[in-house]
């Protein structure tokens, strides 16, 4: 039987070390090692042996199995090893060859430029306000002192959800909110956002964004109001604007004004951009109205303020030149990637 035991352990290393994947190496452990093996075939005939040689015996068969078992895990290693070299010699990429590029996507010009604008606001010490979409008609409109036969209140030109909701109109409401929240404090903030006008033409949208701006503190004048508009349009349209305020009429502000620019394509001598007159309207803006500083928990005898709003599209169709808005609503690549 010894002998039977070493011709098998010969021949089965024979077997093991000419295995080439794990699947045959499977094969030969079930063949020589599993219950109905070869070994085990072999060890059934121990019964005949003589008491004395069963131990012998036994114990030889069990180093044999234990080197069959070492000689199968490392062979088992040897081809993982083959095979993970294999993977990697298939997988080879060579570093020095040029990478492949990657079209690489950029804000939208309506993002860019919002950004642009609070970063200018930022830069003279104004924080962001932001509010709900979904307004109030209080705060939409009566806290901001428009009265209720305003037209701005009819159904044809507001999305109303009931009598007493709507989307809002402007970003005006987050200034009442602001005022409420800071009260007695001074109020430095900018409110852009979203805006909803039931209005569908080449200059409007019936979905656009607005960025309003509100100065709250003691002795505040109109001439702080003009400093800080000429900062901002000569940061955004290049150091050489120079800014008029017309009288106009808000319900919410008292004097009101809108603001225009020196035509920074012509340089005022009058072109098609400003339609000959050598400015261009930017934005509306006044001083806040006593009675909207009094709603919001402000003595207009102790304390003034002004207020100011603008249309991002129409500043970004002012510095870049587009003469539809619908340009920037359309998704179209050719356009977008033209900034």
């Amino acid at each position: 039987m010894r002998d039977q035991l070493q011709a098998l352990e010969q021949e089965a290393l024979r077997a093991v070390k000419g295995a080439l994947d794990l699947e045959e190496l499977n094969n030969l452990r079930i063949r020589y090692l599993g219950k109905k093996g070869e070994m085990t075939a072999i060890l059934r005939g121990m019964a005949k042996l003589a008491p004395a040689e069963r131990p012998v015996v036994g114990q030889l068969a069990n180093e044999l199995r234990d080197r069959l078992e070492q000689s199968l895990a490392n062979k088992i290693a040897s081809l993982a090893e083959k095979a993970k070299l294999a993977q990697l010699a298939a997988e080879h990429i060579d570093v020095t060859l040029p990478g492949v590029p990657f079209p690489v996507g950029h804000q939208h010009l309506i993002t860019a430029t919002l950004e642009e604008i609070q970063n200018v606001f930022f830069g003279m010490g104004f924080s962001v306000a932001e509010g709900p979409e979904v307004e109030t008609d209080y705060y939409n409109f009566e806290a901001l002192n428009v009265p209720a036969d305003h037209p701005a209140r009819d159904m044809q030109d507001s999305f109303y959800f009931s009598p007493e909701l709507l989307l809002r109109t402007h970003t005006s409401p987050m200034q009442v909110r602001s005022m409420e929240k800071l009260r007695p404090n001074p109020v430095r903030i900018i409110a852009p956002g979203r805006v909803y006008r039931r209005d569908d033409d080449a200059t409007h949208s019936p979905m656009f964004h607005q960025v309003e701006g509100l100065v709250i503190d003691t002795d505040i004048t109109l001439a702080d109001l003009k400093g800080i508009l000429l900062t901002f349009a000569q940061a955004m349209f290049g150091s050489g604007r120079e800014i008029r305020l017309r009288p106009s009429f808000f319900p919410f502000t008292e004097p009101s004004a809108e603001v225009d620019i020196s035509c920074f394509l012509c340089e005022g001598a009058g072109c098609r951009l400003c339609k000959g007159s050598g400015w261009l309207e930017i934005l509306g803006s006044g001083m806040v109205h006593p009675r909207v500083l009094q709603l919001s928990g402000y003595d207009p005898e102790q304390v003034s303020g002004f207020a100011f709003g603008m249309g991002v599209e129409r500043i970004a169709m002012l510095k870049y030149g587009l003469d539809d808005l619908r340009h920037l609503f359309t998704n179209d690549i050719r356009f977008l990637r033209q900034f």
